[in-house]
């Protein structure tokens, strides 16, 4: 698996003023995006460590976006998920089956950070899931887990109201860009602004906290 060019040779991160970086991947289960084979995710996880081995002030953290499945299983191995620093757990098919209780299996592994895009809407093409995303919201606060805001202008999910909720019951949110190219990192924005209507602060957002503080959230 080759790194793109823009995580670290033209430094686009460092430009935006960030620290990091997270490289999550689609897992095997997503063929339409190219999704990783467990032997592939092996592979870039050691081209990663040998990037970070020369970067300075910056690093690349490793992750994996996981397809929550239909009986609520994610798609690699915990053997192959322990070598992450991160774990984003999404569902990307069978929007009207279950889905509830899939994402809450999936807040229940102890290996999963994030839940991503939890509603699944796209602004110009569909409502969502078939999800009660309160009752992700209350379960994401029993397993102490993160939801994503997905920055990615078509998203925007959560959105403001549900951010709200997920505030008072003090889950931490991470903003990503869901960007699959170096100049996608400017959808942060976005996320943002979402996240200012929301009255979120940075408290309220792990991608605010240093890589070490961060990576120990992950870890407990």
């Amino acid at each position: 698996m080759i790194i793109p060019e823009g995580y670290y040779k033209n430094e686009s991160g460092k430009k935006l003023g960030y620290s990091y970086l997270a490289v999550c991947d689609h897992s095997q289960a997503a063929k339409y995006a190219r999704g990783l084979s467990p032997d592939r995710l092996a592979e870039q996880i050691k081209e990663i460590d040998k990037i970070n081995a020369r970067l300075k002030g910056f690093r690349l953290l490793k992750g994996t976006e996981v397809d929550i499945l239909a009986d609520g299983s994610i798609d690699f191995p915990d053997s192959l998920l322990k070598k992450l620093d991160l774990v984003v757990a999404s569902i990307h098919s069978g929007f009207k089956k279950n889905v509830t209780e899939r994402i809450i299996s999936a807040l229940k592994h102890p290996l999963v950070n994030i839940i991503g895009h939890p509603t699944g809407r796209l602004i110009s093409g569909r409502e969502g899931y078939d999800v009660d995303i309160d009752k992700v919201i209350e379960a994401a606060a029993q397993y102490e887990k993160i939801l994503e805001l997905n920055a990615y202008y078509d998203r925007l999910d959560l959105d403001e109201f549900n951010l709200k909720k997920a505030k008072e019951k003090g889950i931490l949110i991470a903003i990503g860009t869901d960007t699959h190219y170096a100049h996608g990192f400017q959808m942060m924005r976005f996320g943002v602004g979402i996240a200012r209507r929301a009255w979120l602060t940075k408290q309220d957002v792990i991608n605010t906290l240093p890589v070490d503080k961060l990576q120990k959230n992950f870890k407990k």
